[in-house]
């Protein structure tokens, strides 16, 4: 983005945003070709920080792309049309662009910044696409490609923060859609979603509430050890949780007590995750 200025060029500035904005409007107005690199780019910031019309800040950028394909502005330009394309939603062409500034310039001071817009512009269309959750997915690996090659840059703790935060909205939609089948009683269904959350995803803030629901649908189906030792694993790690007293009541309801009993796909995880026996 454009520096601090002085007055004198903040008047300047003004003479070329006038200039500028009134091209292509009749034949006595200069071409956009008469300008250089610098002011056409500027004149994409300046139009970019109004906020008024960033598809306008797009064209600009672009056109020095265009005009000066070899200059040093040209790719200064290039990261900040991904930059615009992303303010603007225009997630797809912002990847477009970042991938192209990382397939041109590999090495570029920008480079981390192009890797961690890309991974961004999945990451911000994750509310937008529903029950679909593959932009999530590649949420997550563009991000840890960022971690991964960028491990001490400011993107790269910014890229943990929201990996976690999309790891765990992974976890939420396998929650939600278990919630779903467990009040239609399709007990099965309901404890598939719920299984993968205790077995993929036990960092996430929704292990504690699968582990409850699993309690729900084993004794649903009258498998009592499964139940029992869901509770077990429940008890051990969130004993202070509001899940773990849902899940002791209901238990001791019908005569059974959280502890670990058969030999079922939840005793592997409570000897893994309370008696440290991973073999």
């Amino acid at each position: 983005m454009a520096g601090r200025k002085s007055g004198a060029q903040w008047v300047g500035m003004a003479l070329l945003v006038v200039s500028l904005s009134a091209c292509g409007r009749g034949p006595e107005e200069r071409p956009l070709d008469s300008y250089t690199a610098e002011e056409i780019y500027k004149q994409g910031e300046v139009t970019l920080e109004a906020g008024k019309n960033p598809k306008e800040a797009i064209r600009y950028f672009q056109e020095v792309e265009r005009l000066y394909p070899y200059s040093d502005w040209s790719r200064r330009a290039l990261i900040m049309t991904a930059f615009s394309q992303h303010k603007s939603k225009k997630y797809e062409e912002a990847r477009a662009s970042a991938q192209r500034f990382l397939d041109t310039y590999p090495t570029d001071e920008d480079a981390p910044y192009a890797t961690y817009l890309m991974a961004l512009s999945y990451y911000d269309q994750i509310d937008e696409v529903g029950r679909d959750q593959g932009v999530t997915f590649q949420a997550l690996q563009a991000m840890r490609a960022v971690i991964e090659q960028y491990p001490n840059s400011d993107y790269a703790r910014s890229a943990m923060m929201k990996f976690e935060l999309a790891f765990d909205h992974l976890a939420g939609k396998e929650m939600e859609i278990g919630r779903y089948y467990l009040k239609r009683r399709n007990y099965t269904a309901a404890i598939n979603r719920f299984r993968t959350v205790v077995q993929d995803f036990q960092t996430t803030t929704h292990t504690a509430e699968a582990l409850h629901r699993l309690v729900e649908a084993y004794l649903g189906l009258g498998l009592n050890d499964e139940a029992q030792t869901a509770g077990a694993i429940l008890g051990y790690n969130y004993q202070s949780s509001p899940f773990y007293e849902d899940s002791f009541r209901l238990l001791k309801g019908h005569g059974l007590k959280p502890e670990p009993k058969g030999t079922s796909w939840l005793r592997t995880i409570y000897r893994q995750m309370i008696k440290g026996e991973w073999l």
